[in-house]
């Protein structure tokens, strides 16, 4: 029988989605619902695994991970892509790595949760409404600022959209910009110093690895309005999170909205938690009833392929 590994399930939500008592007669599967200490723990706890299901991007199924894990045949991930598995090294081994489909709607739908919480002050207003205040701040409209993009590409598209729907100026830049792009959304290309200088809301859509990281530094965050926010949907990677911190105690900047960090789960102690002026969700930018469901149920669909030797949604 098939030893399977649920990974990452933090909410232990994945039975909600998947009926995994219909696959007990096939598979052994077991749920990991905490994070791993490191990868000594990984190894250890997965030594006797064949199939890993994981969440794209908690748990890195690194070169030593997979090298250690001598009974491992797949992995299978939510997404298309998952930067955080070696791919080399699973190719090597000769481990399938397969993925599911995602909704594209997610983190464009969150990151305008994010701006309109900072724009109207929201989280500071909800807490006080519990602590019997009434109108304690006073927040900014949309209609006429400046909503500044890094990447335009499916993500930042929708996020421009609604921009223009709010009475935005909207401008991008990107290391691939794609002009026709801009033309047809109204989106005014510029370069990566005009837009830190005059967004109002600059929000992050590009992916992460080495390109973009620190892409936001100390420099771009001193260079950016006072009265600007930023938030980022995309990868903690590409804000400098130490800088960040600085900016945001310093009112360098007047906000930020994030939902991804350098490490996942945010430290309880890391010094963002306690900021007043950042407005912090824990990497929700995917996690919605519809795009679980497609997860969950598609990750079995490429276990039961590639079990029976016809691997689906192959990832290379």
């Amino acid at each position: 029988m098939l030893k399977v590994a649920i990974l990452d399930d933090y909410q232990n939500v994945s039975q909600q989605f998947v009926d995994l008592e219909k696959l007990a007669g096939k598979y052994e599967i077991k749920i990991f619902s905490e994070p791993f200490e490191d990868e000594a723990d990984v190894i250890d706890k997965l030594a006797d695994f064949e199939a890993l299901l994981v969440m794209r991007e908690r748990t890195p199924i690194t070169k030593n991970i997979i090298e250690n894990l001598s009974k491992l045949k797949f992995i299978i991930t939510s997404g298309l892509r998952n930067k955080a598995i070696d791919l080399d090294t699973a190719k090597k081994r000769k481990i399938i790595v397969s993925g599911t489909d995602s909704n594209l709607n997610l983190t464009p739908e969150l990151t305008w949760a994010l701006i309109l919480g900072l724009a109207r002050n929201i989280k500071e207003e909800v807490d006080n409404m519990y602590q019997g205040y009434w109108q304690t701040t006073v927040g900014v409209e949309l209609k006429g600022k400046i909503l500044g993009l890094i990447g335009l590409g499916k993500v930042g598209s929708q996020v421009a959209k609604i921009g223009k729907a709010f009475g935005m100026q909207v401008m991008a830049w990107s290391e691939n910009l794609n002009l026709d792009k801009c033309k047809e959304l109204d989106v005014l290309p510029c370069t990566k110093e005009d837009l830190i200088k005059n967004s109002d809301f600059l929000s992050i859509h590009v992916q992460g690895g080495e390109r973009y990281k620190n892409c936001i530094t100390l420099k771009e965050l001193d260079k950016m309005k006072k009265t600007a926010f930023l938030i980022n949907t995309s990868r903690g990677s590409i804000v400098n999170e130490d800088d960040l911190i600085i900016a945001l105690s310093t009112n360098e900047i007047a906000g930020a909205g994030l939902d991804v960090y350098e490490k996942e789960p945010l430290p309880e102690n890391n010094k963002l938690r306690f900021l007043p002026n950042a407005l912090l969700t824990p990497h929700l930018g995917y996690v919605t009833a519809e795009n679980y469901n497609v997860y969950y149920n598609q990750m079995i669909e490429s276990l039961e392929a590639c079990a029976s030797g016809k691997p689906i949604r192959v990832i290379e």
